[in-house]
């Protein structure tokens, strides 16, 4: 947790804070400290969840960008039908559905 730091040290660390600011000051301090480590805890947390957010939006609009993009001219010229002269043009009855019933 502390990284280099072992038993020892801590102690020695804890003995000098007790000499230099008493035994009535010290939990002062450490619920100052406790609470500022707290602090900036959630700040960082915060700043990640944001930096995080924006890079998917700008991840998700890029996305956008490349599925609205209009495919290459890829059109297919479809010939109409000729109609003999005099004749009509009819279009064909679209075909009932299987589901549909008539009576």
């Amino acid at each position: 947790m502390f990284g280099s730091l072992g038993l020892p040290e801590l102690l020695m660390i804890f003995v000098v804070a007790l000499i230099v600011f008493g035994p009535r000051k010290l939990p002062e301090i450490g619920k100052t400290l406790g609470k500022a480590l707290s602090e900036f805890k959630k700040a960082s947390d915060e700043l990640k969840n944001t930096i995080e957010r924006e890079v998917h939006v700008e991840e998700l609009k890029d996305l956008k960008n490349v599925t609205l993009m209009p495919p290459p001219d890829t059109t297919v010229s479809r010939a109409e039908p000729a109609v003999a002269e005099g004749a009509a043009a009819t279009t064909p009855a679209p075909a009932a559905r299987p589901d549909t019933h008539f009576e």
